[in-house]
């Protein structure tokens, strides 16, 4: 087994002077502030493989475009889903972040885009969530920030 070998953290500052340099003359844009919502959307029995296939369609397969335009147009920056296995049945845990998630929700709820369309009806195939009657806020019973 190979030797562990530790860099030890300094306090110190360095002894070095940073370069100088000129600060621009723009000032940058300020971010908008993102929110963040996860969840866990159970699979309906025997649903798990078309889930699993229909979101690896959607992260680099054919419906890649369509999806990532569908996020843009609704303000979603960041969607991930994970598959969990449980002893009650199969889960996704899903991620979205936009800095207006209520508003990026009704946007897909209620968007006539065929690639909106058919996202409602694989929601409603594998979940049974019927997404444009709206859905409960999860319960955050933990967010701790170390």
């Amino acid at each position: 087994m190979p030797a562990i070998t530790t860099t030890p953290i300094t306090t110190t500052p360095p002894t070095t002077t940073p370069p100088t340099t000129t600060p621009p003359t723009t000032t940058p844009p300020t971010p908008t502030a993102t929110r963040t919502l996860c969840f866990a959307a159970p699979l309906l029995p025997g649903a798990t493989a078309t889930d699993r296939e229909e979101m690896l369609s959607c992260w680099t397969g054919e419906r890649s475009a369509a999806h990532r335009e569908s996020r843009r147009r609704h303000g979603i920056t960041r969607e991930a889903v994970w598959i969990q296995t449980t002893p009650a049945g199969d889960i996704a845990v899903v991620l979205i972040e936009s800095p207006d998630i209520a508003a990026a929700l009704l946007g897909l709820a209620n968007s006539a885009d065929d690639f909106d369309m058919w996202f409602r009806t694989h929601l409603a195939d594998v979940h049974g969530i019927d997404l444009a009657a709206g859905m409960a806020a999860p319960e955050r019973v933990l967010d701790v920030s170390i």
